[in-house]
Order: C-alpha cells, then structure tokens, then sequence
C-alpha cells in the first residue's frame, strides 16, 4: 500500500525513473572466512533447496549374511591367496563390488569435504544428521550412544551374549565375569557404555596408541574404570600400543588368554580409525591395515562362539572385501550394519560377527603373515592388494550379493542432500528406546565417607558394626558343635571396614564408636565407588632370607555392598563367591606397582585339617633368624597367622549340651547335618521338623548376623598348632582339642540324623515306658539304682523308613530295653524322679537338654 501510494509499479524498478533493481537480493554464497571473490566449483551452483520435513525411522532392521557353507581354508591355501603388486593411490576404478555411476558420484560428493573448512563441517554434518544432537548424553562421548544402539538392535548380543538355545553365557548371580575387549577405541565410549549396563559383572582389556588417543579413564562418569585395563602390547602399562606391530598383537593376546583362563573374551569392540583429512575418498586404502589388524586381534583373543564388532568404512577393494570374506568363513553369522546413530554422510558402517567357530589358528596365521608383508612393504611402491582372489570372492553367490547390496545401499546415502531445518535437529535421546536414562553427564561428587556410609547402610544400626568376635576357648567350644554350620578362614592382621569411593579414594574404620574414618595411606590400589567391605591389613612376605619381599595387602573377610550392589542379605557363601568375582574384575594385573586385594580362602569346618597342612616355619625378616609359623596362601605369597576366624553361615540358634534357653519366636532354628543314605548335606529345621536338600530362604545367615555370631579361636603363646611348636598351655585350644572336637561332632558314619553314644540314668526307679501304668505313677527304688545303656540309632528315624531326621514323638523305650530307638525328651510325668542324660551328638539336629521330671 505505502509502495504504491509513492509510485511504485509492479515488475518496475524502485526510484524516480524505475531505475532500481528489480529482481530480488540473492541469497550470500561466501563461504565461512574465505577472501571476497573466491568461488569453489564444488559451490558454484544455484541453491535451490527443497524443505522436506521427512519422518526419522528409528526401527533398524539387521540383515545377517547367509551362513557360510565353505570350510575354514587350511594355511597353505590361504598362503596362495595373497596378491602382491603395485601400490594404489586411487579408488575410482573400484567397480567390481558396486556399480560404477554410483562410485563416480559418491566420490565427486565426497570431495566436497577436502574444500570444507573447520566450522563448516561441524555444521554441515550436524544438519545432515537428525541425530547428531543426541551426542553422548551422560556418556564419555558418541561412541557409546552408538555402541548402544548396535548392542540394542542386535539383541544385546555383546552385553548379554547367549546360546542356541536363548539362553544367557554369563548371568551376574554366576561366579564367572563377562570379558571383553576393546582395540583401537580411545577415549573409551564403548567400554564406558559396557561397564554401565554390567558393572562390576565384566572385565575389560584394552589397546589403543597411546597420547592423545588413549582412554581417559579418569572421564568415565557413567561407570566405575576400575574394572577396565588397559595394556599396550610389548612392554605392557609401558607399551606404545600400536596394533599393526606383530609383538604388540602378540603380547596382547598372551595377556589377555593368561588372565581369562586361556579361554579368551567373550566379545571385543574395535573402533579404529585416523584423520584423513584432504585424502577421504582414500580413507579405505589408507586403513587397509589397521583394519587387518583388528580382525587378527579379535580372532587371537576371542574364545570359541565370542562375538565381534567392528567399525569399518567403504569396502569397494579387493582387499576390504577379502578381509570380510575370512570372517565370513571364521563365524558363524556376519552382518553389515550402520546404526542411526552414525552420520549417514560418512563411509563408516560396522561388521558384526556372531560365533566365533572352532579351528580357525589357520585364519588367525595367515592374516599374522600377511601383517608382517605390509610392514616389510611399507616403504615401497608394492602392497598386498588382496588376501583372497577375486574369483573366490564373486564364486561365493551369498557372500558376493549381499556385499555388493551394502555397497548400494550405503553409497547413495553418502551423497544424497538431506539439510535438516531448524524444526527437525533437536531429535534427542528422548525419541530412542526408554533404555538410556534421560540425564546429564555430571562428574562424581566427591562425598564425605562418613555421609556415604550411612547413605549406603540405609538406616541399619551403626551400633551391629562395633561387635567383636566371641573368643573360641574351652568354655565356648560347645558352640561349634553343629560342625557343619561354620565356615573358617585364616586371620593374620587387624580388621576393618573398608569404604571405596572411586579410583584411590579409600576408607578404613574399626567399627568402634570413637573412630572415625580414616584414609588408607600408603596403599597404592583402586577401588569402585560405592564399595564395603569388611576386611583385613595383611603383610604378605614371598621368598625367603635376603630375597624375602615384603607387601602390605587388603584381604576380604566379607562384603556388604559391591560398587552400589547390597549383597548384606546374599548367603555368605554367595557373598564370598561375588566378591571374588568383583575382586577378579577389579585386579590389574599389568600393574605390579599396586597393593593386592585378595578374598579370604574359605574352609569348611570339619575340614580344617587342610588349614595345618600349609602352616610351615619359615625365617621371616625381623625375627632374627628364628622360623616363625607361616601360612601359605593359593598364590604362594605367605603371612603370619594370628588365629582361625570362625563364621556361622545358617541362621538358627546354636545348640550345645544341656542348653536350656528356648529360641526367640522370631528365630528359625535351622542347622545342616549329613543324610549317610543320600550321601548328602540337608537342612533340619528344629523348631518345624523340616528337613530339605534345598537351601531354604529363611536359613540364610545375613552380614549383621555373621558379624555378631563370628568366633576368632587365637593362636597365642600356648597354643599349638604346628608339630614344631613345642609350649603347650593346657587351659587352652590347641590343635588337639578342635580337631578331637570337630571329629567328636561330626562323623560321616554317624550321619542321617544317626546319633551314637551312652545314656546313663540316674533315678531312684526304673525308667519305665509311657505305656505302662508306672508312667502316672512315682515309684521309688533304692538311691544307688543306676542304669548305662550303650545305644544306636543307625537311621535317625527308628522303623519310619523315609527323610533323614528324628521326629518328636511322645513315647520312650526303656534304655535297658535295647535296640533302635527314638530319644524324644519331654516332660515326664513322674514324681520326684531326675533323668540326667550324658552322650554326645555327632549330628547337629537334637536340641539337648536336661530334663528334671516331678
């Protein structure tokens, strides 16, 4: 309206003689902070964009190549395989596994990014990428949103690896951890993601160049590094981690294989990968023998069935393709893949292998020599240009077409124009599957370790930490009379409670009401955050005289709370098991300058005699020449024993002779004994009559309660444990005495609920039986009356035939009577009678006590 109240005319120019422009301001074609006038060919076209606000599909599909039907070729045929010629500086010629329009124009597309600078690529890529926002979210970076998408879409094949028939490998209740390997990918996105979703469940081993690509470890906030070790070949912590050198691969394998009980991993992870900037269409040529390297590492190190995933890039050579093809023959499915997740502009995709079959050392070999002829190569104009032959390669129907369909596929998508709008690219995590947490990456906060404790207590009295062990003297031998019951293990140091709160950030505290937490000086170990445990200081010595060396080390009695995991209320077997497990994750054995943590070796009680065979007099530093009783230990490393830590691990109230107390209501009387039939351990309930071979919930002993009922038998000036050892105090334990004891209590012979032994009644009548009229009445005989009858009860159960436990009845036999009999001890009906019994139980499930009868 103004316009034309001034005179303007439509398809005229503004001004007094239309002499103004007509057509309108064309959009700014410069180009980041280049000089005025300089034109790029690859820009010098009309921008003519199409907005299309295209719905992103996050549901990925997997395509597995057919399996491979071609045997695993022998060394002297793949030896044959190897192709040597001219080196190659171009790709265009490349047609034999896709078509050649299609290369030429992914190529001409690609040489956009040699003229790009710096800003522009950033933000080219991230308005071609619906994804790019997602970013790493609270992980370390990229790469481990990228690992969990793979691992999502592929059924948690890494994380959660499982058989033919569905079923779980490595379950977190198992005593075995999940090992893994991660080559070539620093900073460590994928352990980091791995490590998240297992914690301390798996193990990590990993090689990558070391400076600025190297793991930073200390970065990992989603997870505990501990359980990740970094080792860099030939020379180990000290190596320089390059994995196209042979000794590295080499010393790599040795490592891993010696520290996962020569079955290597379970999975490895490779992410290799170099700046090639200027050079990206030969970004294939120039990674041809890193990722060489990577397929041999995963096949040196992998365990048979183990799964592999590595991030390739374009794969139009002869060379790439032949690589894939070995791993074709090698597992037992192959899949090409590119997740969502990875920019759709770039070359980069992911071969994932399922099923590493048996017997392919020949695979492994060959790709080892062929290594070694692109090192001695590297210099000259020749190269390997193949390691299989091309007519292998395109004879395989399967293989062949479904290489040349990833090729097609991928191609187009490397040069097709998709510019998000503004609307389109805040696409975040919030649009994945709800399997990623929607938080931020925050660094640990540094926590005061008293506030931590009782964080991690979760309102448990303090008070239950401050018990002591009940000493094991004579007066308190009875207790261990249900031998069965007990677990013991060796003491040698001070106990504490031991809080990790990440890496070397360690706690200790007696547990007494007047200490406070204090820091581990002088120890050089590493811990997860959120760790308890109830331990021991131990000087450990290995070797003897001059060569003696001297370590101070963490030995676990017992745990509470593993990296954020409450185990207080696990059997204390299980406890044992798990944190031998978290112990196994957590030790780095590259690292010889750091203090060992070590579990306790557990013995049953009855079997403690295994205890003495590897107690031996050794001349120890300090003790001026004089042998001192040592222990050793399964790694050959001894220390100084103080005692034997005795722990009941069945919650039921310990009954000795002539215990009188009745068991609280809240307390179920459980206790373990030996079926002579079944050849088997059983659990009796007292109070129920019940007896199972299965583990019943309520039997389980907890930590609190472990803690409190704890015995610690010392071996103090007097008491001998060793044939060497000649003062022997008399008033208390010796080896002896617990050995005769436990022998006493627990007999295999005497088992099934079998009880041998003397009953001796000492009355002023006949017992008679609860049959007879003499049971409601009180007659008296002379004083001196006294009856001792030798009894055996063979079955524990008199002429029932089934189970293997001694009912309560409400009948007696008459101990002059003889025979097989059941002892049931109740209230007698007879007057001014006293029935004392004195015999010993050699199986743990009679509740023993005095009877006096009116």
């Amino acid at each position: 309206g103004i316009r034309m109240k001034m005179g303007y005319r439509e398809g005229a120019g503004l001004g007094k003689f239309e002499q103004g422009r007509k057509d309108i301001v064309e959009a700014s074609t410069q180009r980041g902070r280049r000089g005025l006038g300089l034109k790029l060919k690859v820009f010098d076209r009309e921008l003519n964009v199409q907005w299309q606000d295209d719905g992103q599909n996050v549901y990925e599909q997997v395509d597995w190549f057919p399996e491979c039907s071609v045997p695993v070729p022998d060394l002297v045929e793949l030896r044959d395989w190897m192709v040597i010629g001219k080196r190659k500086e171009e790709i265009e010629d490349e047609t034999e596994f896709c078509a050649g329009e299609l290369l030429k124009n992914m190529l001409r597309c690609k040489t956009v990014f040699d003229e790009l600078e710096g800003e522009e690529m950033r933000r080219a890529r991230t308005r071609s990428n619906p994804y790019e926002t997602i970013r790493g979210v609270f992980f370390l970076n990229r790469a481990a949103m990228k690992m969990a998408n793979i691992d999502h879409v592929f059924d948690y094949m890494f994380t959660n690896p499982k058989d033919s028939n569905g079923k779980p490998l490595v379950r977190d209740k198992d005593a075995e951890l999940l090992y893994f390997a991660d080559v070539c990918a620093g900073p460590g996105g994928f352990s980091e993601y791995v490590l998240w979703r297992r914690r301390w469940n798996a193990k990590g081993f990993g090689m990558t160049l070391k400076g600025p690509c190297d793991f930073k470890l200390e970065d990992f906030f989603a997870a505990s590094s501990e359980m990740f070790e970094p080792y860099y070949g030939e020379g180990g912590v000290d190596g320089d981690g390059d994995i196209t050198r042979p000794e590295n691969i080499s010393e790599f394998r040795r490592f891993v294989l010696e520290n996962t009980e020569r079955k290597g991993v379970h999975f490895i992870m490779a992410d290799g990968g170099f700046s090639v900037e200027g050079r990206e269409n030969l970004q294939e040529i120039l990674c041809k023998q890193l990722l060489l390297c990577q397929f041999l590492v995963a096949l040196s190190i992998l365990r048979t069935g183990g799964n592999f995933l590595c991030k390739t890039f374009d794969l139009f050579t002869p060379f790439s393709v032949g690589l894939i093809y070995l791993l074709y023959t090698s597992f037992e499915r192959v899949s090409l893949f590119k997740p969502v997740t990875s920019r759709p502009a770039n070359s980069e995709r992911y071969v994932v292998c399922r099923g590493l079959k048996p017997g392919i050392d020949a695979v492994r070999d060959y790709l080892f020599t062929v290594n070694q002829k692109l090192n001695q190569l590297k210099d000259t104009d020749q190269d390997v240009n193949m390691v299989v032959p091309l007519h292998v390669l395109k004879g395989n129907i399967d293989f062949y077409t479904n290489i040349v369909k990833s090729n097609e596929r991928c191609a187009p998508m490397q040069r097709k124009h998709k510019l998000m709008p503004p609307s389109l690219l805040p696409l975040s995590h919030h649009s994945c599957p709800q399997l990623i947490p929607d938080k931020a990456r925050v660094t640990p906060s540094t926590s005061d370790p008293k506030r931590k404790f009782y964080e991690l207590i979760q309102g448990s009295d303090p008070e239950t930490f401050s018990y002591k062990p009940t000493l094991l003297v004579p007066k308190t031998l009875d207790k261990i009379s249900h031998v069965l019951d007990y677990r013991c293990m060796v003491a040698g140091g001070e106990q504490f409670f031991l809080l990790g709160l990440g890496k070397s950030q360690i706690y200790i505290w007696d547990g007494s009401v007047s200490m406070r937490w204090k820091k581990l000086e002088n120890f050089k170990t590493e811990l997860p955050r959120e760790t308890l445990l109830f331990v021991e200081i131990i000087q450990e010595l290995k070797g003897e005289g001059k060569a003696q060396r001297r370590i101070s080390s963490i030995h676990i009695l017992d745990a509470l709370i593993l990296n954020g995991t409450d185990i207080r209320v696990q059997h204390f077997n299980q406890r044992i098991q798990m944190v031998e497990k978290f112990v196994k994750a957590v030790s780095k054995p590259s690292r010889s300058d750091m203090n060992p943590i070590r579990v306790k070796e557990v013995y049953r009680l009855e079997e403690m005699e295994r205890i003495f065979v590897r107690l031996e007099m050794k001349i120890t530093k300090g003790s001026g020449g004089m042998p001192r009783l040592s222990y050793t230990g399964r790694d050959d490393r001894h220390f100084l024993p103080t005692g034997l830590h005795i722990v009941k691990t069945v919650n039921g109230r310990m009954i000795g002779l002539a215990l009188k107390c009745v068991l609280p209501p809240s307390t179920d009387p459980w206790t373990m004994a030996y079926s002579k039939t079944s050849k088997r351990k059983y659990f009796y309930n007292i109070k129920t009559k019940e007896s199972t071979y299965e583990l019943p919930p309520d039997s389980i002993t907890p930590f609190h309660v472990c803690h409190f009922e704890r015995l610690l038998w010392a071996w103090e000036e007097g008491v001998r444990v060793h044939d060497s050892q000649t003062r022997c105090d008399s008033e208390k334990l010796s080896k002896e005495n617990v050995l005769s004891f436990i022998r006493l209590h627990y007999q295999p012979y005497a088992a099934c609920g079998g009880l041998r032994g003397r009953i001796a009644c000492f009355c002023e009548c006949c017992i008679p039986s609860s049959s007879s009229k003499a049971s409601r009445e009180s007659p008296r005989t002379s004083a001196s009356s006294q009856t001792v009858q030798e009894f055996d009860m063979a079955d524990g159960r008199g002429s029932t035939s089934s189970g293997g436990r001694v009912p309560y009845t409400n009948w007696n036999t008459h101990p002059s009577s003889g025979g097989q009999f059941i002892l049931v001890l109740l209230p007698l009906c007879w007057e001014d009678a006293v029935f004392s019994l004195q015999f010993r139980v050699q199986s743990p499930i009679y509740d023993v006590r005095p009877i006096f009868c009116r």
